[in-house]
């Protein structure tokens, strides 16, 4: 049996919850929206986060070439690799178990 290469891309989602101390719901949700993922105000706290599940978007296949050129496109600072420390990246499924 021949492998072949898939790209398998996902989303993930997460529980995130904030306490806000405010004179309305609608206020305390107005400043979830505009304070949520803001990573230059250390005051901004997350109360806690869960994660709920991994949804695949899709699948395709890839050759090796579209495998490198995506590699560099999603991770541009390791542009100067080697194919072969690139290559490290696939995850290989074991089909004698």
């Amino acid at each position: 049996m021949d492998k072949k290469l898939y790209l398998v891309e996902t989303v993930s989602i997460f529980r995130m919850r904030y306490v806000v101390e405010a004179k309305e719901a609608g206020h305390a949700n107005d400043e979830v929206v505009m304070n949520a993922g803001r990573t230059d105000d250390e005051s901004w706290k997350e109360f806690s986060q869960k994660h709920v599940d991994e949804c695949i978007v899709s699948t395709r296949e890839l050759t090796q070439e579209e495998y490198i050129r995506t590699f560099n496109e999603d991770n541009d600072y390791l542009e100067k690799w080697t194919d072969e420390q690139k290559f490290k990246y696939i995850n290989k499924i074991d089909y004698k178990e």
